[in-house]
């Protein structure tokens, strides 16, 4: 089975028991839903369901921002 949004969704709400849903447009940076450190893990989680490292070149706060986002920008 392949990767989705809905396995980033899955792993944020994990990590912000807080948190009931997140919808795709969210924006998980501004809202703070996702902190600095948290990005790291990200960065690292999102590598792991790809299996491939990312590009420093992918690596943009922008590719991040929304579920929606990281679908187009890492699993498609």
């Amino acid at each position: 089975m392949a990767a989705t949004w809905n396995d980033v969704r899955d792993w944020i709400l994990e990590r912000n028991p807080d948190l009931t849903d997140l919808q795709p447009e969210t924006d998980i940076i501004d809202s703070r839903i996702i902190d600095s450190l948290q990005f790291v893990e990200l960065v690292l989680f999102i590598e792991d369901l790809r299996g491939t490292a990312l590009e420093s070149n992918d690596v943009s706060l922008d590719s991040f921002r929304t579920l929606k986002g990281i679908e187009q920008t890492f699993f498609q």
